[in-house]
């Protein structure tokens, strides 16, 4: 078992939050998707300009990575982190591999979001507004999710270490608009790359 004691409201709070608007974002996307396939040529609801739309990246195969298309993957894996989510404000105790593959999950999804990002910003050349906000909930999500698994005992078991881990939470809010500021800064090296080809083209 893991020696998580007490009830960390903070980061249960998060968890459920993070999986409704995760969820809403990923459903959204689906019922797009569904949209489009049921009328090609058309647009979506949330197409804003050639910049701005989730057309492009939901036709695109790194739209369907798996085979299926990326937005169920969110529809049920926003569903596990609101179960934890609750568990959590309930005080539920779980062993310390359950916590494991929770982290693995949520590092897991990390990754294929920041692989999305790159893809999105420098091949697909295109945001999409539901995609932006999942990867607005994924990226602290996983940051308070690292530092919770120092602070209960399963990435950290020495007590120093789980303290010192428990501190750390204050700081996921920075981290996390550290990180925003990093994706920020990569679209618009990416937009200032793609004006030049634009103009080069035209000249």
């Amino acid at each position: 078992m893991t020696t998580q004691r007490t009830r960390h409201v903070g980061y249960g709070i998060w968890l459920v939050v993070a999986a409704v608007v995760g969820w809403w974002a990923a459903f959204q996307l689906t019922l797009e998707k569904f949209f489009l396939l049921e009328n090609p040529g058309e647009t979506t609801s949330c197409f804003v300009s050639v910049m701005l739309q989730c057309d492009k990246n939901l036709g695109s195969w790194q739209g369907e990575v798996f085979g299926f298309p990326n937005p169920i993957l969110g529809v049920t894996g926003w569903m596990a982190v609101l179960v934890m989510g609750v568990a959590v404000l309930a005080g539920t105790r779980f062993p310390r591999w359950f916590w494991g593959l929770f982290g693995l999950g949520v590092s897991g999804a990390f990754v294929f979001v920041c692989w999305l990002i790159g893809q999105s910003i420098y091949v697909l050349a295109v945001l999409c507004p539901w995609c932006m906000a999942t990867w607005a909930v994924t990226i602290p999500t996983f940051f308070a999710t690292v530092v919770h698994l120092m602070r209960n005992g399963t990435l950290a078991r020495s007590a120093a270490a789980r303290e010192r881990a428990g501190r750390m939470m204050v700081w996921v809010p920075l981290a996390t608009i550290l990180a925003y500021a990093v994706i920020v800064a990569m679209a618009q090296l990416a937009g200032l790359d793609l004006l030049g080809e634009v103009a080069g083209l035209v000249f």
